[in-house]
């Protein structure tokens, strides 16, 4: 009897006081977007550019400044990262050619556990996330898990090499191909073939390719690119350490190894229609003065 009559007094209190919650509820609704909803999470692939902060785009600098966790890598530079709010979570993945502290599994796993929390992940990436950046194995982890994803391009290394270097990437009559590729692959898969779309009227850039530059060498050799050619190389684009340099192909192992470039870089090979243009037996290793917005002429 006591217990049928508390269980009745109680379950009147829970309704009064339910009911007193869903007037101020509604009250309240129309002037607060998103009140009482639950928050559901977000994930953005950002591509942060090669280095330099003033190479982000406005999009990408907006869901930094909006992020609630950042996952980012050594490949980014710390000033992208400070851009974060103070509140924002930052997790360190670690990843480097040929090195991975954290393996892309467990990347994509804690990406779609923070962004099941109902928050805002931002998954930083160097370059443009669509180019030799993994984001085919990101996105496939976030939408299995029937979470919104966006993708937000960058400015990929290629492309800011060619302006500091002061060249195009396509020219006609000369060059109407370009070509991205790279030396690396995933492990246990055979080493891809990087030199075989090369021929008169192409423009060849080779990402991760430094530990492969000897085969890449033989590779564009056997194809017949005389020794002699002209080959840029641009390491740590758009970063404070930055190298702009041109070899001839035949020096291209010995001049990686005399400039110390052993990790972040991209090798530039242009191979003109005119196949005679393209050997210069008195090219020699020189330096490339980068021209930026900091060192323009006026």
């Amino acid at each position: 009897m006591i217990a049928r009559l508390r269980q009745t007094v109680w379950s009147g209190i829970t309704a009064r006081v339910r009911g007193t919650w869903d007037s101020v509820a509604d009250a309240i609704r129309p002037a607060v977007p998103g009140f009482g909803t639950v928050r559901r999470g977000h994930v953005a692939l950002v591509g942060v550019g090669p280095g330099a902060i003033d190479l982000l785009t406005l999009r990408a600098l907006r869901c930094i400044e909006a992020a609630d966790v950042i996952l980012y890598d050594r490949l980014v530079e710390p000033e992208v990262v400070a851009l974060a709010p103070r509140k924002a979570r930052r997790i360190y993945v670690g990843k480097e050619v040929g090195a991975h502290a954290w393996p892309q599994p467990r990347i994509d796993a804690k990406i779609v556990e923070e962004a099941q929390k109902g928050l805002r992940v931002v998954r930083l990436k160097s370059g443009d996330p669509s180019i030799f950046g993994r984001v085919t194995e990101e996105l496939t982890a976030v939408r299995a898990a029937g979470l919104a994803v966006e993708v937000v391009p960058g400015v990929t290394a290629a492309c800011a090499a060619a302006a500091h270097m002061q060249l195009s990437l396509t020219e006609r009559g000369v060059s109407d191909t370009l070509i991205l590729t790279t030396g690396t692959c995933r492990e246990g898969d055979p080493l891809p073939e990087s030199a075989l779309h090369a021929r008169p009227g192409t423009n060849t850039v080779f990402y991760m390719s430094v530990r492969q530059a000897a085969r890449i060498r033989d590779g564009l050799i056997a194809r017949g690119v005389p020794d002699g050619a002209r080959l840029r190389i641009a390491a740590d684009v758009a970063k404070p350490g930055e190298q702009l340099l041109h070899c001839a192909l035949r020096d291209l192992p010995d001049t990686l190894a005399s400039s110390s470039i052993s990790g972040c870089a991209i090798l530039m090979l242009t191979w003109p229609k005119e196949v005679e243009a393209l050997s210069d037996p008195t090219v020699a290793t020189e330096t490339v003065a980068p021209v930026s917005a900091a060192n323009a002429p006026s």
